[in-house]
């Protein structure tokens, strides 16, 4: 069975054609989007490296870090979210592969076989985020890096990023987001040591509302960044 949630799927593909419109439902992946490229990159030095993002929807990730001189894979299960990739990667000029197959499908294929490899805002969509990490470890080559990112669990997190971010200040569409389905970040590494990667590093994304930028911080009670790397 393929570890996804039709309905998460679906939510996803019926705003696929608004992935690139930096107004619309997708405006805050676009203005995460530097923090996270730049904190990816610091630790990584994308450039010349082989990276696969696992959950690219649109790609606003995976170009951005072709952009950088990586040669990028992105896969996902959303056609018609990889249909508006695509099409973004010929208008931009920026070359990037895309795919559609689950990351455990993948990591049976191409094992060891990237240097990098991220999944960010995924995990808290999938029925089985362990199987995710799993694959993670599988597909990346010893001393490669591993990237996560997604939502804490606990009371801050569901008034933030559930009932401000989609209600109130309405940045997201509601039913966005799944509370119950939201990780702590204990349970991430218990995921990780699992599947046999070392952590090296988390982080905590906070919004300014002053400014409306995100930076990174280390406050991690809602948004989190998790870096990992496999062992030699």
């Amino acid at each position: 069975m393929t570890n996804a949630d039709p309905h998460e799927l679906q939510k996803f593909s019926d705003l696929a054609h608004r992935w690139w419109d930096p107004n619309a439902e997708f405006k805050p992946l676009h203005e995460l989007n530097p923090v996270r490229l730049n904190w990816i990159d610091a630790h990584a030095h994308l450039a010349g490296k082989r990276v696969l993002d696992i959950g690219c929807g649109g790609g606003i990730l995976s170009e951005s870090m072709a952009g950088l001189g990586a040669q990028v894979k992105g896969i996902d299960l959303s056609s018609q979210a990889l249909g508006v990739a695509d099409l973004h990667s010929l208008e931009s000029g920026i070359g990037v592969e895309y795919e559609e197959i689950a990351a455990e499908a993948l990591a049976a294929r191409e094992p060891g076989t990237y240097d990098v490899v991220t999944c960010m805002e995924m995990l808290e969509h999938v029925p089985d985020p362990a199987a995710i990490v799993k694959a993670c470890a599988t597909l990346v080559k010893p001393g490669g890096w591993v990237f996560f990112s997604t939502l804490n669990r606990n009371v801050k997190s569901y008034l933030f990023a559930v009932i401000g971010a989609e209600y109130v200040a309405q940045m997201l569409p509601k039913g966005t987001h799944d509370y119950a389905r939201f990780i702590r970040p204990s349970e991430l590494a218990t995921f990780v040591r699992a599947a046999e990667l070392l952590g090296v590093e988390i982080k905590g994304i906070t919004y300014r509302p002053l400014s409306k930028h995100f930076a990174l911080s280390d406050d991690t009670s809602v948004n989190y960044l998790f870096a990992c790397r496999r062992p030699v």
